[in-house]
């Protein structure tokens, strides 16, 4: 992994064992808990890394294949699923894809 000072405005994979590392690394983290099979969560993927690029906001993506500890922590039963984190702490919750649009009027509301 690399290291968490350089992850702002990044998308980063990040696992089971480097999540709470990843999430309390950045003032702002989006955690995107997504799997390869999963259609939405193709979609929704372009739109996260233009989310990072135009926000000062890490993209944490968690593989629920291969990530299940994570998944269930957080009690992740649909994907594509957002968990928006501040300085390590769920600040709210998202399941779905949704354009462009709706991502930033939802980021907006917490960041700004």
């Amino acid at each position: 992994m690399q290291d968490m000072s350089e992850l702002m405005g990044k998308v980063v994979d990040v696992g089971d064992s480097d999540f709470d590392l990843a999430t309390k690394s950045s003032e702002w983290v989006l955690a995107d808990f997504w799997a390869p099979w999963c259609g939405p969560c193709r979609v929704v993927a372009p739109v996260l890394a233009q989310v990072a690029e135009e926000r000062e906001i890490t993209i944490a993506k968690v593989n629920t294949d291969v990530n299940p500890l994570t998944s269930g922590k957080f009690g992740i039963r649909g994907i594509p699923a957002l968990i928006l984190f501040r300085d390590g702490e769920v600040v709210d919750r998202m399941t779905g894809a949704v354009p462009k649009q709706s991502m930033d009027s939802w980021l907006d509301r917490h960041m700004s």
